[in-house]
C-alpha cells in the first residue's frame, strides 16, 4: 500500500496532471454543451456542426496516438510542460473565431493537445513517483479531475446559456483558455516539479544501469517470446477499455438525448446531468482511495455487476423517464468503480516506464476512434423503439469487459508470483 506521506508529498504533481484531465473533459463537454450556441452565432449548417463534433473526437485520438512519438522525439518532460500552451492557443482561436473554418482549426489544435496530454501526464506521474504503489494511488486520483471538468463545463454552459449569439460559447472557451494557460505556467515554473523530474530521471538511470536498456517502441515491447506477458496485458486492457469507453462515451454524449427521448424537459435533463455527475464524482473518489489497496479488485467486481444490472434494468423495465434516470444513476456508480481510473492504473503498473506513454497513447487513440465511429449510429440506437435491444447489446459489452478484466487480474497475480 502506498505510504500516505509519499502520496501527500507528490500530491501537487497529481493535481497538476489532473488539471490536464479537467481540460480534456472540459473541451469534450464544453463543445458538446455549446455547439448549438456556436451554430446560431456563426450560422453553421447541421452538417458543419457534425463535422466539428466528429473532428474533435478524431483529433483527440490523433493526439493520443502521437504521445509515444512525442515522448521520445521531443522528450517526456518537455512535452508534459508545453502541451497545454498549444491547448490554450487552440481554444483562443475558437474564442476569436469569426467563421466555421476558424472554429474548426481551433478545435483540431485543442483536440490534438488534449489527446496528447493525458497519456503523457500519467507517464510523468509514474516516472516521478518513488514507487509503483504511490504511482498507482496518484494516477487513480487524476480521474477525479476528469469528473470535475465535466461538472465545470456543464455549470459554465448553463450560466452563459442566456447570452446572445455565440457570446456564451466564447465565454466558456475563454475559461478553458485561462485554465490551460495557468496549467502551462505552473508546470514550467514549479521548482518542486523540476526536482521531482530530476529525481525520476536519476531513478530511471539507475534502473537502466541494472537492466539492459532496449528499444521501448510499442512494437518492440509487444513482440518477442520474453515479452509475451506484455502482449497479454495489452490485449486485456485494450478490450476492457474499448468496451467500457463505448458505453461511457454513449452515455456521456447522448445522456441528455436519451432522457429527451423519454420526454424529459431540457431543464430536467440538464439538472439530472449535474446530479448524476455528483454521483460519478463520489464513486471516482471511492475508487481512488482503494486503487493501491487489497480492495481494488473487489471494487472491480462490484462495478461490473452494477453496470450489468443497470443495462439489464434498462432493457427489461419500463422505458418511462424515472426508470431510465435510476438506471443511469446506477450505471454512473458502476462505471467509475470499474472503468477509466482502473485502466490507467493497470497500464502504468504493467509496462516498462519508458513504454507507458506509447501503450496508453495507442489504447486511448484506438478507443477514441472506435467511439467516434460508433457515435455515427448511436442516436438511432437510443430511441424508444429499439432501446431494449441496445441495452442488451451494451450488457454484452460489459460481459466482455468483465472477462478481459478477470484475465488481467489473474495475469498480474501470475507474473507477480514469478517475479
Amino acid at each position: 500500500m502506498a505510504s500516505k506521506s509519499l502520496t501527500s508529498q507528490y500530491k501537487l504533481l497529481a493535481i497538476a496532471s489532473g488539471f490536464g484531465s479537467i481540460l480534456g473533459s472540459g473541451i469534450i463537454v464544453g463543445l458538446s454543451a455549446t455547439i448549438t450556441v456556436w451554430q446560431i452565432g456563426l450560422h453553421l449548417s447541421n452538417s458543419q456542426v457534425g463535422v466539428i463534433s466528429g473532428t474533435l473526437t478524431f483529433a483527440i485520438a490523433l493526439g493520443s496516438l502521437l504521445a509515444g512519438t512525442f515522448s521520445k522525439k521531443v522528450g517526456l518532460i518537455k512535452t508534459y510542460n508545453w502541451t497545454n500552451l498549444f491547448y490554450a492557443i487552440g481554444t483562443m482561436i475558437c474564442v476569436l473565431a469569426p467563421n466555421y473554418l476558424t472554429l474548426l482549426a481551433g478545435v483540431i489544435i485543442t483536440g490534438v493537445a488534449s489527446g496528447l496530454d493525458l497519456p503523457i501526464s500519467m507517464t510523468v506521474i509514474s516516472h516521478d513517483a518513488p514507487d509503483d504503489s504511490t504511482a498507482s494511488s496518484l494516477v487513480a486520483s487524476t480521474q477525479i479531475f476528469w469528473q470535475i471538468g465535466v461538472f465545470m463545463s456543464y455549470v459554465c454552459a448553463f450560466i452563459v446559456s442566456k447570452m446572445v449569439g455565440a457570446t456564451g460559447a466564447r465565454v466558456v472557451f475563454s475559461i478553458l483558455t485561462a485554465f490551460a494557460f495557468i496549467t502551462w505556467l505552473w508546470r514550467i515554473t514549479s521548482k518542486k516539479f523540476r526536482t521531482f523530474h530530476e529525481e525520476g530521471d536519476k531513478r530511471q538511470a539507475v534502473k537502466d544501469n541494472t537492466e539492459r536498456s532496449e528499444d521501448a517502441s510499442l512494437k518492440s515491447v509487444l513482440s518477442g517470446e520474453k515479452n509475451r506477458k506484455y502482449l497479454a496485458f495489452f490485449f486485456c486492457i485494450l478490450i476492457f477499455y474499448v468496451c467500457w469507453n463505448l458505453l461511457a462515451n454513449t452515455f456521456g454524449q447522448f445522456q441528455t438525448f436519451t432522457l429527451a427521448q423519454a420526454h424529459a424537459t431540457q431543464s430536467f435533463a440538464t439538472g439530472a446531468g449535474i446530479i448524476l455527475n455528483f454521483i460519478s464524482l463520489a464513486a471516482t473518489m471511492s475508487f481512488a482511495k482503494a486503487a493501491c489497496s487489497k480492495y481494488r479488485n473487489v471494487f472491480f467486481f462490484i462495478g461490473i455487476l452494477v453496470q450489468l444490472a443497470a443495462m439489464l434494468y434498462l432493457a427489461f423495465s419500463s422505458h418511462d423517464l424515472w426508470p431510465i434516470v435510476v438506471a443511469i444513476g446506477a450505471y454512473n456508480i458502476g462505471n467509475n468503480l470499474a472503468g477509466e481510473a482502473l485502466y490507467k492504473v493497470w497500464t502504468q503498473e504493467s509496462f516498462p516506464s519508458e513504454a507507458r506513454a506509447s501503450v496508453q497513447g495507442f489504447i486511448n487513440g484506438f478507443s477514441r476512434l472506435c467511439c467516434g465511429l460508433f457515435a455515427f449510429v448511436t442516436p438511432a440506437l437510443v430511441v424508444q423503439s429499439v432501446i431494449h435491444y441496445t441495452m442488451l447489446g451494451f450488457a454484452g459489452l460489459i460481459a466482455v469487459s468483465f472477462v478481459a478484466g478477470v484475465i488481467m487480474i489473474n495475469l498480474q497475480k501470475k507474473y507477480k508470483k514469478e517475479n
